[in-house]
C-alpha cells in the first residue's frame, strides 16, 4: 500500500460524502494504490451508515467501528495503528482543512526529504477569546515543556512509514497527541495553509480546559518543580517576616493583630490546597498509566475483502472468531473477540 488516508468520524454525517469525493480526487492525482481508513469514535449521528454506503461503492475504504467514544486523539492513534501505507495522511473529516492539500504536502515531503509535513494556519480560527487563549496556551507550553509544541499547528499532516511506526510505539494511557507528535522527533516541516471554520465545535470550554491540563501534565513535570521553588520562596518570606515582627516587637512592643493572622492562614491554606491539587493530578496520571488498558476497543472492522483485521492479527472470513458476511452488500465485518483489542 503506497498511501493511507486516516480520519475519524464524530458528528461527521453532513460532511462525509463531500470529504470522500474530494479526498479521492486528491489521492488519484498521486497514486491508485491507497486506502481510506474511517475510525468511528462513537459518533451519535448517521456517520457509520453513510460510511457503509461508501464502502459498497469503494473497496479501498476500511471502517473501524469503536465500541464507544474514546476521544479524538485515541481514535486517531487507532487509525494510525491500522494504516498500511508507505506514507500516511492524517486529516479531519469536517472539511475545515482542504483535502486537496494532500498533493501539496506529498510534493513537499518528497522534495524536502522531511519525514513529516504538517499544516500551520495563517490565522487562528474562532473569536477573540479563542485566539487569545490559544496564544496563551502555546506560550505556556513553550515556557514549561522541554519539547514545545509549534504555535498553532493542525492535526493535518503527511507522515512517512518510519515516523508512523515510531509514533504508534508510544503506550501512554493519558494521550496528548500534539506532545507525542513532537516527542517522536524526526524531521518535520510546516506548510502555511488556510483553515476554514464551520461555525460550531464539539470542544466545549470545559473540554478545552481539560485538554490544557492534559497537555501540560502529560508533557512536563515543571509544575512539580514549581512547587519546590514556591515552598522555598514562602519559607524565605516567612523567615524575613518573622525577623521583621521580632524587631518591631523589640523596638516598639507593638504587633499587628488578627488581620495579619487571618491573611497568613488564608494564604498558606490556599497555597497548600493548590500544591496538593497539582500533586493529585500527577498521581492520577500515574494511576491511569499503571492500568494496562488498550487505547480503544474495536467493535467491528468493515472492509470489502476476504480478510478482516482486528488489532495486529489477521483472521480469514472462514475462521470461527465471530465473523459475519452480509450477502446483500458483500461486506465482510469482524466482531471483536472476547479479549479487548486495540
Amino acid at each position: 500500500m503506497h498511501l493511507s488516508i486516516v480520519t475519524t468520524l464524530y458528528h461527521s454525517g453532513p460532511y462525509l460524502d463531500e470529504f470522500y469525493k474530494r479526498i479521492c480526487r486528491a489521492a488519484d492525482r498521486i497514486t491508485s494504490d491507497y486506502e481510506i481508513i474511517l475510525v468511528n469514535d462513537g459518533s451519535p449521528d448517521n456517520s457509520v451508515d453513510i460510511a457503509l454506503g461508501l464502502l459498497q461503492q469503494d473497496s479501498r475504504i476500511r471502517i473501524i467501528d469503536l465500541s464507544r467514544n474514546f476521544g479524538h486523539h485515541k481514535a486517531i492513534m487507532t487509525g494510525l495503528m491500522h494504516a498500511r501505507g508507505d506514507v500516511v495522511f492524517l486529516i479531519d473529516s469536517d472539511l475545515e482543512e482542504d483535502p486537496e492539500l494532500l498533493e501539496k504536502f506529498y510534493n513537499i515531503l518528497h522534495q524536502s526529504g522531511a519525514d513529516v509535513v504538517y499544516g500551520t494556519p495563517h490565522q487562528r480560527k474562532g473569536g477573540w477569546f479563542e485566539r487569545i487563549s490559544g496564544t496563551i496556551f502555546y506560550a505556556l507550553m513553550k515556557l514549561l515543556s522541554k519539547h514545545p509544541i509549534p504555535n498553532q499547528w493542525t492535526t493535518m499532516r503527511l507522515m512517512n512509514r518510519n515516523y508512523v511506526s515510531a509514533l504508534v510505539q508510544h503506550q501512554d494511557q493519558e494521550i496528548c497527541l500534539d506532545n507525542l507528535f513532537v516527542v517522536t522527533g524526526f524531521t518535520q516541516r510546516s506548510v502555511p495553509m488556510h483553515k476554514h471554520s464551520k461555525g460550531g465545535t464539539t470542544y466545549t470550554l470545559r473540554r478545552k480546559l481539560s485538554l490544557v491540563v492534559q497537555a501540560i501534565t502529560t508533557s512536563t513535570n515543571a509544575p512539580l518543580i514549581f512547587i519546590f521553588y514556591l515552598g522555598c520562596i514562602i519559607l524565605s518570606l516567612s523567615v524575613i517576616g518573622a525577623t521583621v515582627l521580632v524587631a518591631q516587637w523589640m523596638t516598639s512592643g507593638f504587633l499587628l493583630g488578627w488581620p495579619s493572622v487571618i491573611l497568613s492562614i488564608w494564604l498558606l491554606g490556599g497555597l497548600t490546597i493548590f500544591c496538593l491539587g497539582i500533586i493529585g493530578i500527577y498521581l492520577s496520571k500515574v494511576f491511569m498509566e499503571t492500568k494496562p488498558r488498550p487505547y480503544t476497543i474495536i467493535r467491528q472492522i468493515f472492509e470489502n475483502n476476504n480478510l478482516c483485521q482486528v488489532g495486529s492479527g489477521l483472521y480469514p472470513s472462514t475462521d470461527q472468531t465471530n465473523h459475519c458476511l452480509d450477502a446483500d452488500v458483500g461486506l465482510v465485518s469482524q466482531n471483536a473477540p472476547d479479549r479487548d483489542q486495540s
